[in-house]
Order: structure tokens, then sequence, then C-alpha cells
């Protein structure tokens, strides 16, 4: 028992600590698990990366102190898009990049199993190297590392969270994860609640049209800051064989943080998720006094096919469909959420 006694403090002798462990001040500690996650193309790599470019880099991430070292991405879906994206930040980030040496950033394209017993040990085992000793590793997304295991099983979610804990052990690296939301966004993060109990930090991203929004869900140690509102930029990366151009974008800060949208539920939220691709694929600027100069409107003829794609009724006729998209944004207007005039929609609140 003399080891136990050794972990004993006593009143008088417990002091405050206030020497800060954060990696990006405010939002990320050193040593500790995170979860950024979101809906499906809410632009979750864009965001990952670029959190990782300035703690590899050590430059303050859109005005926020960083504290940083190297950083391990494991891209588990591989393709060439993560070097496109990577290439986008190069051009944009012409300076910073150019100064970062071979070792600060290593990109890994692999998926892993971290349900299972041996891939954790594997991957520590290869960042033993001193060269690489990283500060931040990044794993996108927990649907590609969790191998044959059931996100919605508390044991397989255990079994990773264990996994990701022995990596920081192992390690000594801040260790996060991309991960999805569920199919009601109200309820967070997909899968098994243990996977929250377990994280340290929650960031979640959501999207109002052509601006997205990372907001902290949770901080274990830290107070909740306010929201980082950005949108992303086209970058050109050059042209294809048959002579296409070729974009991929960065991460491009707002001035202003956008308003969060009310908190919707069932058909209403499946409504504006269908809404916002509506206005992402046909998303018109209207003339007129009678319709907003700051954001684009859409027909309710695009949003309801956008509707049915997004399965908002629950029957397979054309009746039954139009019934319940009149209904939903009926009542959403109703609601303050949207407006219609003239057979075309757009967002109250920006």
């Amino acid at each position: 028992m003399e080891d136990l006694q050794s972990q004993m403090v006593g009143l008088h002798d417990l002091k405050p600590v206030l020497k800060s462990r954060y990696m990006v001040k405010g939002w990320l500690d050193r040593e500790a698990f995170s979860v950024l996650y979101g809906e499906s193309n809410v632009g979750k790599t864009f965001l990952a990366l670029d959190l990782a470019m300035h703690v590899a880099s050590g430059e303050d991430w859109h005005g926020i102190r960083v504290n940083g070292g190297n950083v391990v991405y494991i891209a588990g879906e591989g393709g060439s898009g993560i070097n496109n994206r990577i290439e986008a930040m190069r051009l944009h980030y012409a300076d910073m990049m150019q100064a970062m040496d071979g070792g600060d950033f290593i990109l890994m394209k692999t998926a892993l199993d971290l349900c299972g017993a041996t891939d954790a040990a594997a991957l520590c085992e290869a960042l033993k190297d001193d060269f690489i000793d990283p500060i931040l590793i990044i794993i996108d997304t927990l649907a590609m590392a969790f191998g044959s295991g059931d996100e919605n099983t508390a044991k397989d979610m255990g079994a990773f969270v264990q996994n990701c804990r022995h990596i920081r052990t192992a390690t000594g690296a801040h260790v996060m994860v991309i991960h999805h939301s569920g199919k009601d966004t109200t309820k967070g993060a997909r899968g098994s609640g243990s996977l929250r109990g377990a994280s340290d930090t929650e960031i979640e991203l959501t999207r109002d049209g052509e601006v997205i929004v990372a907001t902290q869900r949770k901080q274990r140690d830290m107070q909740v800051g306010k929201p980082f509102a950005y949108t992303l930029k086209s970058v050109f990366l050059g042209n294809d064989e048959d002579g296409d151009k070729v974009f991929s974008a960065v991460v491009l800060p707002t001035e202003a943080p956008a308003k969060r949208p009310p908190r919707l539920k069932g058909q209403a939220l499946i409504a504006m998720q269908a809404f916002s691709d509506a206005v992402k694929d046909h998303g018109v600027t209207k003339g007129g006094e009678d319709f907003p100069t700051n954001r684009k409107c859409v027909s309710l003829e695009d949003w309801r096919e956008a509707c049915d794609r997004h399965s908002l009724s629950a029957g397979e006729g054309d009746s039954s469909k139009r019934t319940a998209f009149h209904k939903a944004w009926k009542g959403l207007q109703e609601r303050g959420v949207i407006r219609v005039l003239d057979g075309f929609a757009w967002r109250v609140a920006e």
C-alpha cells in the first residue's frame, strides 16, 4: 500500500493549476481526446486539416493561440481528395506551408481497426520514431477505423475508446476522431453514448446555407467558447488530362458568427436539411425589394424535389409527398424559420 499512500495529498497541499495545457487555446488541450462531428458533406475534413496545419506550423489558428508540434493525419478513406485539399492549403497558406519541414505533418492513408486487438499497438510502434513524435493524431473517420464493430453497441465503442486511450498514453498526443452525426442531429454524434462520455472535447459542425459553424458542445476542463463560423473558399489547382479545371477549397472565417437556427426535429429537420441541399444546387438571388439581398432563394419545386430525395414523406405516392412537403414548409414559415413569396423560399435568419 506504500504506492497508494504516495498518491494522497492533503487539503492544504492542493494548489490551483494556472498553467494552461492548450494546443489550440480554448478549443483543444494537449494529451486529450476530442470528437469533431457533423452531417455528411458538411466539410469536416476541411476544418480538421485546417486545424492540423496550423498546429503543425505553430501559427495562430485564425487569431487563436496555438502551442504546436508534429501532426499525424490518418485518412481512412484515402483517395486523391485529401491530396487536393492539402494542395489548396499549400497555395492559400504559401508562407506558412513553406516554412514547415517534412516531419511537421505526416499523412497516413490507411484504414485502421481500432475495435480489434492489434492495430492500436501497431500504430504506436510505427510512431515511436523521434522524428515523428506527434502532438496531434487525427483519425478520419471513426467509421473507417471501426473494423467490423457496431458503433451502436457500448462494447464495441468501449473497445474503440480504450484503443484511442492507449494511443494517447503511448504517444502523449491529443487524439481527434472525425465522426458523423446521428439521424437525429439533436442527439449529437452517431452511435453509442459511451463515445461522448469518454471525450474531453466535442465539436459539432452545422451548415446554414454557405456558412458552416463549429460549436463546442462539450469541454471537460475548459470553458465553452464562442462558435467559429466560416465558409469554404474555392481554390484552383490546375487542369486535368481533359483540360478541365480542378478545384478544392480552404477554410475562410466569416467576419461575424452566423446565428444558430432554431433546434428542429422530425419532418421539420428533414425539410431544412433538404432546403440546404436545394439552395446549394439551385439557389438564386432574386431581384426586387420584397426579396432578401444577402441570401439565396430556392423555388418550392426544387425544394420539394430535395425533400423527396430525403424521404420527407413516409408514403410513396406523389400526393403523399406533396402533402408532407406543404405541411412542412407551412409549419416552418409559421415558426419564422423560412419565408415564402411568389413560389420561392429563403431563410429568415442568417
